[in-house]
């Protein structure tokens, strides 16, 4: 009885690691010669969603959503490519990247946090925004900061700093990929600001109950605006490994889908769409999870036109677990306790 009720507490508590375990699993039988280098190419290529999904999840928790968050790696990693092509710097690169991003974030959340309009509305009409800039900056610009692309933004591989930023991007620590540790360095960082912070306890406050917050005198508004902002720095940081890592981007494509992919990768993390429960760390696994997912449908030869559509029933099993779970198990009680009485 003391092995269920600790199993059950641990199933609870880290429900995201078994589910990852079995993802993987699942993805080792079916996968032909896994070998540790493609173990670690999960950790790559969970990179750059990962790190938006701590953004994602942070603004879940608060009980809000960020569908721009695609549009805006779109944006933000054309532009900083313009950065590097004009400045040849990594250093201004970077800061550009987050700062800008920031910015982006910042028109998010005031019309969210301070204005109050909704913000599936407001980050749906900044999506289209957003990538509409994207492309439209693409076409217009001079073709030499562009990088000679006539729809696409490439990096100018003459320039002095070219080989090393492309190597950050791609070369590995041991075997772990340099763009991975920057993801669980970040993880690290949110878990401690989410959880031993006040800033942290408040931002869960007010995702449990907006009023609740408001009356125990959190400034409910700031909370919300900031969680974009640092949404948008999040974003910042994955449009500088997306370009260090590809040299380029693509308006058109790049960050397409991503909103729903970090959606995805939160809800798999055991994060609540309905705010306030769940934990940072869970976001890791649950990106991890969904790079899996995705590795398991190439190797089982599926046709690749009906890979988001694997996705999605995925996802919505998942959020049904999440909502169906506390259902079921708040009938059992009640039906254990009229057996019991």
């Amino acid at each position: 009885m003391k092995n269920n009720s600790l199993l059950a507490s641990a199933w609870r508590e880290y429900s995201y690691v078994f589910v990852f375990i079995v993802i993987f699993l699942v993805y080792a039988s079916s996968s032909s010669g896994l070998t540790l280098n493609a173990t670690m190419n999960i950790l790559r290529h969970s990179a750059v969603i990962g790190v938006i999904a701590i953004g994602m999840g942070m603004v879940c928790i608060t009980a809000e959503i960020d569908l721009s968050v695609g549009s805006m790696l779109a944006m933000v990693s054309g532009l900083s490519v313009i950065v590097f092509n004009a400045t040849d710097s990594i250093t201004l690169t970077l800061l550009f990247s987050v700062l800008f991003a920031c910015f982006c974030g910042l028109i998010n959340g005031v019309l969210v946090g301070i204005v109050k309009m909704p913000s599936f509305i407001v980050t749906l009409a900044t999506m289209l925004i957003f990538r509409s800039f994207a492309q439209y900056i693409c076409q217009h610009i001079d073709k030499a900061l562009a990088g000679g692309g006539s729809s696409v933004y490439r990096m100018i591989t003459k320039h002095d700093m070219f080989q090393s930023m492309f190597t950050f991007g791609n070369s590995k620590f041991i075997t772990l990929p340099i763009v991975g540790i920057v993801l669980v360095v970040f993880t690290l960082a949110f878990v401690y600001l989410l959880e031993s912070t006040k800033y942290g306890k408040k931002v869960y406050a007010v995702g449990s109950s907006y009023k609740g917050a408001f009356m125990a005198g959190i400034n409910v508004r700031l909370i919300k605006t900031s969680v974009f902002v640092i949404t948008g720095g999040l974003v910042g940081v994955a449009s500088f490994l997306w370009i260090a890592m590809n040299a380029s981007s693509d308006p058109a494509t790049t960050g397409s889908g991503y909103e729903m992919y970090a959606i995805a990768a939160v809800v798999l993390g055991g994060i609540s769409m309905a705010g306030g429960k769940g934990r940072c760390l869970g976001i890791l696994f649950g990106a991890l999870s969904y790079t899996v997912i995705d590795k398991i449908i190439i190797a089982l030869k599926m046709d690749s036109l009906i890979n988001d559509a694997v996705k999605g029933i995925i996802l919505i099993i998942v959020i049904l677990i999440q909502v169906a779970g506390p259902q079921l198990k708040e009938r059992f009680s009640i039906m254990k306790a009229k057996a019991s009485s």
